[in-house]
């Protein structure tokens, strides 16, 4: 009899780092059903992934509304679930990272007494509200998990501490390193470049077959960054386009009012600064790619840009994944206006500093952890 393994995602994150393993478990044919379900915490973001990676939910609970917050959130998805969860009846549970909806997900699940997965396990800051409300919900879902799939060794060192069982943890890599390297190869034609470089001139006034320009991608999206943190973070920005001629600044700008206020009053006015919308993943994957230097306060692109050759300042106080850190590709600036300026310039001014953060390296896996995790999968439920 096969076994039903319920996915649970809500956000373009958990979509980009659940597909690869969706597509695994259907992929084993007799031995799983896999069942999606969607929260759409982020509605357009998911579907643009799901779209990529052709999976369809099964189950779509819509619970996406204007304004939303984490109450309603949290509301909204526990009682869907609660339904979808009666209705499949699945032998295990399926939820990545760190997000309401991974959580929430988790803790349905151990209402009804169903073994939880938790992929991307044993991130920690041990900051309860840095990053928000993130750090808590993984810690709370590491209490719920049964089966732990840890991306690195740090991580499971700190289930290891949090008396996690050893024999109910995995190290696996992370999934987003698998996902990646699936957009990536198919973008490697001559004609998906070229594809992808008229794209972006006619859509965004972006000439990135140009070698004259240094392109510096930023995101930047966190909620304990809202307030004097984004100030800081575009007038740093603004001052690094003024300094330097030589630079473009790409910004796809969240659409959260947060965060769309300060950037569009502060950056709007720079002529060598584009804010753009909000990228599908195959454009942001290219884009990546092209770029000079990443700057971002998100966790995912901590993992995937070292594995592009791309060095990453984190305007952050706290990061999750310091594997990258202690690699050397990856650089802890904080939000500090002066801080964010100094990392910048002396990437483009200092030659053997650049070299030394922008060699390709993996600390996060090796494209195979979709596959090490079905394969513990088909043993556990065994």
């Amino acid at each position: 009899m096969k076994k039903r393994v319920l996915a649970v995602l809500g956000t373009r994150p958990e979509a980009i780092k659940l597909a690869p393993v969706i597509n695994r478990l259907k992929e084993r044919g007799s031995g799983f059903s896999a069942i999606v379900c969607a929260t759409a915490q982020h509605r357009h973001m998911l579907d643009q992934v799901l779209s990529i990676f052709k999976i369809s939910p099964d189950y779509d609970l819509n619970i996406m509304r204007a304004n939303q917050d984490l109450f309603d959130i949290t509301e909204r998805s526990l009682r869907g679930l609660k339904g979808v969860l009666e209705t499949v009846r699945p032998d295990a549970v399926l939820v990545q990272g760190d997000t309401t909806t991974a959580f929430i997900a988790g803790l349905a699940a151990f209402y009804l007494k169903v073994p939880i997965g938790h992929v991307e396990a044993g991130l920690r800051t041990y900051n309860r509200h840095s990053p928000f409300p993130e750090e808590m919900n993984r810690h709370l879902l590491s209490v719920l998990a049964d089966y732990h799939f840890a991306p690195t060794q740090w991580s499971r060192s700190n289930l290891l501490k949090e008396y996690v069982p050893d024999d109910r943890i995995w190290v696996t890599g992370n999934t987003v390193i698998d996902a990646l390297m699936e957009v990536v190869r198919g973008q490697g034609s001559g004609v998906r470049r070229k594809f992808f470089e008229e794209s972006f001139r006619k859509k965004y006034n972006l000439e990135l077959s140009t070698k004259s320009l240094k392109l510096l991608l930023v995101t930047g999206h966190r909620r304990e960054n809202f307030g004097q943190g984004f100030e800081n973070i575009c007038n740093a920005l603004r001052k690094i386009a003024e300094q330097r001629k030589d630079v473009a600044i790409v910004y796809p700008v969240h659409l959260n009012p947060n965060v769309q206020r300060p950037v569009k009053r502060i950056l709007g006015p720079v002529k060598n600064v584009r804010l753009i919308e909000p990228l599908g993943y195959e454009e942001f994957v290219f884009l990546m790619n092209r770029s000079f230097i990443i700057l971002t306060d998100s966790g995912g692109i901590q993992e995937e840009a070292p594995s592009l050759g791309k060095p990453v300042l984190v305007m952050r106080n706290t990061t999750e994944r310091p594997e990258g850190i202690e690699a050397g590709v990856v650089k802890l600036v904080g939000t500090g206006e002066r801080d964010i300026i100094d990392g910048a310039l002396e990437l483009l001014e200092d030659r053997d500093a650049y070299k030394r953060m922008s060699r390709p390296a993996n600390p996060y896996g090796d494209g195979r952890a979709s596959e090490k995790i079905t394969d513990i999968l088909f043993s556990v439920l065994q």
